[in-house]
């Protein structure tokens, strides 16, 4: 009986799919995927249209951890910023690396169109609201945003962020038009399928168990059967295990959670937007309307991977902190997804000294960033370009052991002070 799905907002809307088995013989391919989430499907799929023969290894279902969870909001840029980007990078690098970002959203919306993938609801537009007041900076922001990259973001008001926002937190704003938001499981679902329609394989619960290598190629083990390649690329995201030791030292699992309300009669009264709502906070909460009446909220960001077992209650909490007017709503589920950072908050995506592939580290900007991954992995094996070397300044550095999770949760929770310092202050201002 093949594993579930948990319990979410997206499993309870998801479309109908066909499972697909277990390994249970030798098979040999071009290229082996080793991680069924969005990275992993994306290069994939784009290694299939390219002629490739590939399979892909997924030690539960597709998209069961993080990639079928999340918040679903698709956007330009990266987990960290553009001065952080080119102090590593260079201005030229960062500018060619945001590109690359941007590329990513139209990938996403175009396998929507050209795959015509049924439920995903790409529903357009990004709303960026702030918990503080910063007109000058938040305008200063939209203007660099053209100048730098041509990008058209549209300002807000208080009174324009409040029309359609009705919570006393929040000031000023942006407005993304180029972003959208949409179902991401059903997504991954709709690229999983058009693998298969192209001749590429997937197989679900099948963990890679070894990786072994003979002249030119690799041997993928896993516990019924092997894959062999001339290509490896590993794509385990925040579920990575030691199959991989030198991906496993260069991540950290951080930990976030989601919660879905029950229908609400009223939510006019508080948001009247079909725009993907987030604020700028460090860990601060990002949500949207899903069905017409409900919530879909996110927020928090942790290194305890396991749930609190008052999770429904605190993210319920956070609602109500921003929206008092829905005191009364009710949870219908909450959940969490492990998703993989780097210590310096940008994609790993490359190959290692031994000739793997990588693919990972896509925590807190990935729905965009997972789709260019695919491509550029996928052009380097079948030599099409070398794009993929512009990740190079950021490779697989060590992760901190133990002590790295202890700094990672101490960053977050003096970021997370200062943001309510700022607010505070704003507030007696």
């Amino acid at each position: 009986m093949p594993e579930s799905y948990i319990d979410t907002y997206y499993r309870r809307t998801i479309i109908d799919h066909a499972d697909h088995p277990p390994l249970t013989e030798d098979r040999q391919v071009d290229v082996c995927v080793i991680g069924g989430g969005l990275a992993g499907l994306s290069t994939a799929h784009e290694c299939v249209q390219r002629g490739l023969k590939v399979a892909l290894l997924e030690q539960h279902r597709i998209a069961w951890g993080a990639s079928g969870r999340n918040g679903g909001f698709v956007t330009s840029g990266y987990a960290t910023g553009h001065e952080q980007i080119a102090r590593r990078a260079g201005e030229a690098g960062a500018k060619a690396l945001h590109d690359l970002s941007v590329e990513g959203v139209r990938m996403v919306r175009e396998n929507i169109d050209r795959l015509d993938l049924p439920r995903v609801n790409p529903t357009p537009g990004v709303l960026r609201a702030i918990r503080y007041d910063d007109a000058a900076g938040l305008q200063a922001e939209v203007a660099e945003a053209r100048r730098k990259f041509g990008t058209t973001l549209r300002y807000l008001s208080r009174d324009e962020v409040r029309q359609k926002l009705k919570s006393d937190v929040y000031f000023q704003g942006i407005y993304v038009p180029d972003a959208f938001h949409f179902h991401p499981l059903n997504y991954a679902l709709g690229l999983g399928a058009a693998i298969v329609k192209r001749g590429g394989s997937i197989f679900e619960q099948s963990p890679a168990t070894g990786i072994t290598r003979d002249a030119n190629r690799y041997t993928v083990t896993t516990p019924q059967g092997s894959i062999t390649a001339k290509h490896v690329v590993l794509c385990g995201g925040g579920y990575t295990d030691r199959v991989a030791p030198a991906l496993h030292r260069a991540y950290l699992p951080i930990a976030t959670y989601m919660l879905l309300t029950e229908p609400i009669a009223n939510i006019a009264e508080a948001i009247d937007t079909s725009a993907a709502i987030a604020d700028d906070r460090r860990a601060g909460d990002y949500y949207r309307v899903v069905d017409g009446n409900r919530i879909l909220w996110g927020g928090c960001i942790t290194t305890q991977t396991r749930d609190p077992s008052n999770l429904a209650a605190l993210m319920r909490r956070r609602i109500v902190e921003t929206y008092p007017q829905l005191g009364d709503l009710k949870v219908a589920a909450a959940w969490s997804g492990l998703m993989s950072y780097a210590r310096h908050l940008m994609p790993q995506i490359g190959r290692m000294p031994d000739g793997l592939w990588y693919a990972t580290g896509f925590g807190g900007h990935g729905m965009n960033t997972t789709a260019i991954a695919g491509r550029v992995v996928a052009e380097a094996i079948a030599g099409e370009s070398d794009r993929i070397k512009l990740f190079q300044p950021f490779g697989l550095d060590w992760n901190g052991g133990p002590f790295g999770r202890i700094a990672v949760q101490a960053t977050y929770w003096y970021l997370q002070a200062m943001d309510a310092w700022r607010e505070r202050r704003n507030s007696h201002a």
